[in-house]
Order: structure tokens, then C-alpha cells, then sequence
């Protein structure tokens, strides 16, 4: 649809924020971590082109505005790793900037939000936000992506317009999302639509570990959202929550928009929460010890030798994308005990460690004292580096662009990067975060996994978009770090009790 000559174009802002904060985590959260480069977070020109094309929410937007004839403006593009409470020099400086653009003047905003960002100052930091734009604008339409783990509070609720959050995890539906909040609020720009939205929660921590969609109970919940919006809905989403973080409304949450309807939206909203709420018994993870689960991965390999494709071993306790520190040793020390051969590790965080190994250079024969070097207090736990010797096997500057089917198109940013070749694994080095779900991470280090017999991933369930294809088995290693499943190793001290699985409650 483009504009009608004569008129003005309607005028969109868009913006992108984005940040899943692990309040136990160690690691900073200041504003160059919202930007690829390093840097000030872009906007503008230097904004679209970064994610014109790419699999995002914003660019969805983008595409909507586009379609329509708009004129719009990029206010920020920010989007960091998990990690620790965002600063607040950098919650202020997004905040701004998309504050600023929407008081130059404008018919719609359209925001590409996470949903569980906790500042040093807010614990609901896309609430602060939203309550921020709407002392400024109280009546501008306002449409929100969020991710699926959204811990929601009522402030995200009442100042949306329409809200849409993801219905798979891994998350491979980001600009289908994009679509499905952006719509229907360019149909209210355009006078043909009155959305209307119900949300609501029940007190429950589902682990993450249960949380993907591949298989129940959360893809039973998200195929009934689904068939929710088949039958007439604008938007039906179950939030699962993000439960390592230490705030009031951490856990799981439903919203539904409707077309001027809002019985409906309540009704729909509730079944979706009583339907979770029946099932939350199978949204508990129970760990195997360390020990067992090497056990098994060694029998694995020994019973499927011809098969082809290798045994992931995922140390899901130090996942980067749930706010770990991702150098914890505790398991990639296990299989350095244990002996195991052809291994690829994927990766360790430790900048000190690469500028060691290109002091050395390519084919050098090192030894490093490797991760552990970021101490856990939260948890009780100290870093624990381990002397590793082997080879230099490779040197790169750590960057490329995802393949997708997730975050396609968008840049990668590992920082300086080494290769360290033992003889019996290879451990992949990095000097910023970055976790392993696409194959474009294996080819910018020159490593084909599917050719090795165990693949060593610090990540818990995003794996598998764009590497679940090639594993000819899947262990869970419990190791050590603040993603841990293990709620006894959480001092929860702000959210609401009684909740599941802390307390054992019966009614939601």
C-alpha cells in the first residue's frame, strides 16, 4: 500500500533494545555491548542497513513501513548478550534516543524489545520505558515484539497497544513475530482495526531446559496459541519466562490481542494460563550428575561409530545466551579427564588467553591458563582457570554473519579469536560472547563439527537451529555457572512467593 497523493505519508519511529538480563551474572552489561562494533548502538542510515533483510522483529518492521509508504526513522538499533543488570548510562542513552524521536513527532512506534531487561536501577526496564513514552505521547499507537522469554509486568500490558512475542524456541520466528505485532497496528493507523489485549500470569518458574518447542509441554501451548490466532486472534503469545532473575514477575505469562473484542482476549488469555499451569510439572528439569552423563556420551560413541555425525555434549550451565560468563572449565575439564578424542569445544571466553596465543602465533606449542577467570559471587563460586597445553591451530578476527534459520543475516562479533588443538580436542577461544547456534560461527575457525565424534556447545537450547541437524546424539552435562537449572543454587530474594517449583502450591 503506498500513500495517497496529497497526503502526508504517516510517520513511524522504530527501535530495537534489546537485552535478557541474568541478575546472578557477573558479566557488565554497558552500552558498547549493545552494538556489534563495539561502540555507540547505531541509528539512521547506519541502522537500516545493519538490518534491512535479516531475520529480526525490527526488520519486519522495516519491511511494514516500507510496504506502506511510511516514512520512518531508526531511533536505535541495540542488542546485547545476556549478562548482568544493564547499566544505567546505557538504559538511559536507548531510552533517550527513542524518547527523543517519538517527541519530534509521530503516528506509531514500532519497538523491538526483549522483555526481561533489568536494569541498575529498574527491574522492569521495557516498563520503564514504555511509562516513559507515555508522558510523552499518551495516546500514540505502540506495537512491541518481545522475545518468549518475557518476564511481564503490568506496565508492558497497559502501555502497549499490541503485543506479539515468539512462539518458538529456538527462536527462528523473529520477524514472523515482527509481523504479527507490527500489523495489526498499522491496520489502526489506517482506521481498519481496534485492537484489544488481555495478559495475565500464574506462579511458576518453567526451567529453561524444558522450555523448548521441539517437543512438550511448551509446543503443546504454542500450537494452541497458534490455533488461537487461526481462529480470529490478532496475537496470542505464552511467555515461558526467563527464571534466572531475581525480580517480582520473573516467570510465565500470556498475552492475546483481538479485534474489538476484548471477552474473548480474556478468555483466550486464561485458557492459555490454566493450560500451563496444569502442565507445570513437566516444565521441571532434573540434571544428571556430571560423571553419568560423560558416561554416556562415551557409550554413544561407541555404539553408533558408523552412523556418522557426532555426540553434543551441551554444558548448559555456562550458556552466554542466558547471561553465563561462559568460562567455566568444570566440563571441558571433565572430558580432558575423561580422555575423550576428536572433540570440538565451542568456546571459552578468555581475551588473556588469546593474546597469548597470537603473541605466539599459528602453530606455536602453548600452555594457557584457561578460563575461570571471572568469579560468581552470587552463586558462591570462585573462577577456576585450568593450565591446558597444546598448539596454536588457527588465528582470526572472529566475525561473520549468521546463516540462519536464526538471527539470519545478522553480525557475529566473537572478538580476536584462537584455536587450541590438544591432539584430542580442539577448543575453540573468544574474546567476547557469542553463542553456538549457527555453522557460520564453526567456518569463521575453519572447523566442519559434523566430521568429529563429540561437539562440546556452552548453550542450552538455541543449538539447535542451526546445528541440530547434525547430532547423531545430545547430553546434558550439569557443570557450573549462573545458568544453572538448579534452583537450590539461586538465592531468590525479590520474587513473588509462593511460586512453582520453589514452593509447592496448588492453585494459580
Amino acid at each position: 500500500m503506498q500513500s495517497t497523493p496529497g497526503i502526508p505519508p504517516m510517520k513511524l519511529v522504530l527501535a530495537q533494545m534489546k537485552h535478557e538480563t541474568n541478575t546472578f551474572s557477573p558479566v557488565p552489561t554497558p552500552l558498547a555491548r549493545f552494538s556489534p562494533n563495539g561502540g555507540i548502538p547505531p541509528s539512521g542510515d547506519e541502522a537500516l542497513a545493519a538490518c534491512r533483510g535479516t531475520g529480526s522483529a525490527i526488520a519486519a518492521f522495516v519491511k511494514i513501513a516500507e510496504t506502506a509508504g511510511a516514512d520512518f526513522t531508526i531511533a536505535v538499533l541495540g542488542n546485547a548478550w545476556p549478562s548482568g543488570p544493564v547499566e544505567d548510562e546505557a538504559f538511559e542513552h536507548m531510552a533517550g534516543r527513542i524518547c527523543d524521536a517519538v517527541a519530534a513527532g509521530c503516528d506509531g512506534l514500532l519497538l523491538d524489545l526483549h522483555g526481561a531487561m533489568v536494569t541498575r536501577s529498574y527491574d522492569d526496564g521495557e516498563g520503564e520505558l514504555l511509562r516513559r513514552l507515555r508522558t510523552i505521547a499518551p495516546d500514540l499507537p505502540v506495537g512491541v515484539a518481545l522475545d518468549m522469554h518475557t518476564n511481564l509486568y503490568d506496565a508492558m500490558g497497559r502501555h502497549a497497544t499490541t503485543l506479539a512475542g515468539y512462539q518458538t524456541y529456538p527462536h527462528v520466528d523473529m520477524y514472523e513475530t515482527g509481523l504479527r505485532a507490527g500489523r495489526p497496528l498499522l491496520a489502526l493507523l489506517q482506521g481498519r482495526s481496534t485492537p484489544t489485549m488481555a495478559w495475565g500470569r500464574r506462579p511458576m518458574l518453567p526451567h529453561v531446559m524444558r522450555q523448548g518447542t521441539a517437543d512438550g509441554p511448551n509446543r503443546m501451548l504454542q500450537e494452541r496459541c497458534r490455533e488461537i490466532e487461526a481462529q480470529g486472534a490478532l496475537s496470542a503469545t505464552v511467555f515461558v519466562g526467563f527464571p534466572n532473575a531475581d525480580i517480582e514477575y520473573a516467570g510465565l505469562a500470556a498475552v492475546v490481542v483481538t479485534e474489538n473484542d476484548p471477552g474473548s482476549a480474556r478468555r483466550w488469555c486464561d485458557e492459555l494460563l490454566d493450560m500451563a499451569w496444569a502442565a507445570r510439572g513437566d516444565f521441571v528439569y532434573q540434571p544428571q550428575p556430571l560423571a553419568e552423563s560423560l558416561a554416556e556420551a562415551q557409550g554413544l560413541a561407541m555404539d553408533g561409530e558408523a552412523s556418522g555425525g557426532p555426540i553434543v555434549l551441551l554444558d548448559h550451565c555456562d550458556n552466554c545466551a542466558s547471561g553465563g560468563t561462559m568460562d567455566t572449565m568444570t566440563v571441558l575439564g571433565a572430558i580432558l579427564d575423561a580422555g575423550l578424542d576428536d572433540v570440538v569445544a565451542f568456546a571459552i571466553f578468555d581475551p588473556d588467553a588469546v593474546r597469548q596465543m597470537m603473541a605466539a602465533g599459528v602453530g606455536a606449542e602453548v600452555t594457557v591458563s584457561l578460563g575461570g577467570k571471572l568469579d560468581m559471587p552470587a552463586i558462591g563460586l570462585r573462577g577456576k582457570p585450568r593450565l591446558v597445553s597444546g598448539r596454536v591451530r588457527l588465528l582470526c578476527d572472529g566475525r561473520y554473519y549468521n546463516l540462519g534459520p536464526m538471527s539470519r543475516g545478522e553480525l557475529n562479533d566473537m572478538g580476536p579469536t584462537a584455536v587450541l588443538d590438544t591432539g584430542r580436542v580442539r577448543i575453540v577461544v573468544i574474546s567476547k560472547h557469542v553463542e553456538p547456534h549457527d555453522m557460520a560461527a564453526f567456518t569463521a575457525v575453519g572447523m566442519a563439527p559434523q566430521h568429529h565424534r563429540f561437539v562440546m556447545l556452552k548453550s542450552r537450547v538455541h543449538w539447535r537451529a542451526g546445528l541440530g541437524a547434525l547430532a547423531r546424539g545430545v547430553v546434558e552435562c550439569a557443570g557450573t555457572g549462573v545458568c544453572t537449572s538448579d534452583y537450590s543454587e539461586l538465592a531468590f530474594q525479590k520474587v513473588r512467593r509462593p511460586i512453582f517449583p520453589l514452593d509447592d502450591i496448588e492453585a494459580g
